[in-house]
């Protein structure tokens, strides 16, 4: 059997003590930066002692981040951040009661600034070479699987869909004889599960046995995990019907699941994403004439009408507001029911460059500075297609429960343009209200970049 690797269970002490040099380099180059300002203070050395101490303290709580297997990079940032307000915190602290707190603010900045860019940027970076690292076998994880219904297959899937998370597949269980062709690993009934696990090397168990049907076998099994040093993992069921995000609570000694709530529903987010909303559509309000007088020259030389195109879409709580964008058709009388096609001849050639540089939906920063929309949101649809989509599509109407957007979730991972068949908008439905129920600020700067690259090597669905 193939080695874990040599190395594989200092990855993360490993990659701790680079963060800690990470703060020092912070620390040195801000130093730098300030020039001959960079006397007392902040860089006394009774203040980079206490720096380190801080990091020191950030590093217990929050070095797993180096040891998950599944976690994208904007929750990376995200903790990446957390730990700077919990560092800076601690520095405050401790350097008031120290009484060795007399640096200005600026500097202080400056070199949370640094840290932060630094820290964020190694801490993704470092995932990227974890993940490289198990692609090539190593630090891996060897895993069974119990339970071949819907849930366990899914589980199984995701596994085996990116070797970066680590998980090798040793053994998979199941009493029903149909479950053989399901995985190449089938090793027998959940009766061969104990011996399999004494005679081979296994880390960790996920058990997708319904425990309503049948929890003598969930309680075997966690059992034969407990009596061999296992890590046991049970898999909800409620993932085959269930696709909402739950959080673990408990009442007492009672584990109980509660629907994870959306994030924009707590105040302080919404404040967060209307004052970057209102930042962002205001400088490019600001800087609007560069890109507004040339491209309204080439719409009137194109053909004979406005150079706004308004149109009645659905917002937030499914209320219809004026839409605007670059025109990029001729005058017609199907454009507020008929949904732009590939190839459609009501489309001018000028209006083809807009809509496949995205510079068409450019005027609804308007919108979003009116606080209708949002830079980042579910892009809105127009009045009929939402009449006929919420009677086909179950949880169509949850993408309205946040403001649309100038781009979105489901645009960047390609689900924009026509929609010939219901499966799309089905698609479509499901990243935006998984965008819903996942907002970050990261991640909305994860999608405008991924809109400005995709704009920039150019996408076949824009049309």
């Amino acid at each position: 059997m193939k080695s874990k690797g040599r190395y594989g269970q200092f990855v993360r002490w490993i990659f701790s003590i680079v963060d800690l040099l990470i703060v020092n380099l912070a620390y040195f180059a801000s130093m730098l930066w300030d020039g001959n300002e960079a006397t007392g203070g902040m860089y006394a050395r009774p203040a980079w002692l206490v720096l380190n101490v801080a990091m020191v303290v950030c590093i217990y709580f929050y070095s797993d981040v180096h040891e998950r297997r599944v976690f994208y990079a904007d929750k990376v940032v995200g903790q990446a951040f957390k730990l700077i307000l919990t560092h800076a915190g601690i520095f405050v602290t401790l350097s008031t009661f120290l009484a060795q707190y007399n640096a200005p603010w600026h500097r202080v900045l400056l070199f949370y600034l640094v840290f932060f860019v630094a820290l964020a940027a190694w801490w993704v970076i470092s995932r990227q070479l974890v993940k490289l690292y198990r692609n090539r076998g190593f630090n891996f994880k060897r895993i069974i699987v119990i339970g071949g219904g819907t849930v366990g297959v899914r589980l199984i899937d995701e596994m085996l869909g990116d070797q970066g998370y680590g998980y090798h597949i040793v053994g998979f269980f199941d009493n029903n004889p149909k479950a053989k062709t399901a995985s190449a690993v089938y090793q027998g009934t959940l009766d061969d599960v104990e011996q399999f696990v004494k005679t081979h090397q296994v880390d960790e168990m996920f058990c997708a046995v319904p425990d309503i049907e049948d929890n003598h076998n969930v309680s075997r099994m966690i059992r034969i995990a407990d009596n061999n040093a296992v890590d046991f993992y049970y898999v909800p069921q409620f993932g085959r019907t269930v696709t909402r995000q739950f959080e673990l609570q408990s009442v007492g000694d009672v584990p109980i699941l509660a629907v994870h709530p959306y994030p924009l529903k707590n105040p302080l987010n919404r404040i967060v994403k209307r004052a970057f909303d209102l930042l962002l559509s205001t400088v490019m309000l600001i800087l609007s004439p560069i890109v507004i007088i040339p491209v309204a020259i080439g719409i009137k030389l194109s053909s004979p009408g406005p150079i706004f195109f308004v149109q009645k879409r659905t917002g937030y709580r499914g209320q219809a507001f004026n839409c605007y964008k670059f025109r990029t058709m001729r005058i017609n009388d199907a454009s507020d029911t008929l949904q732009a096609t590939k190839g459609d001849p009501r489309v001018t050639k000028f209006g083809n460059f807009l809509r496949r540089t995205s510079i068409d939906e450019l005027p609804q920063f308007y919108n979003v500075w009116r606080g209708e929309m949002s830079v980042v949101g579910p892009r809105p649809h127009m009045v009929a297609q939402t009449e006929m989509y919420s009677e086909l599509i179950d949880k169509y109407m949850l993408r309205h429960t946040i403001k649309p957007g100038i781009t979105g979730w489901a645009q960047v991972l390609g689900y924009r343009g026509q929609t010939e068949e219901l499966w799309q908008m089905e698609k479509r439905v499901e990243h935006d209200v998984w965008y819903a129920e996942n907002w970050s600020l990261f991640l909305d700067l994860k999608i405008i970049f991924l809109t400005i690259w995709n704009a920039i090597k150019g996408e076949d669905n824009a049309y």
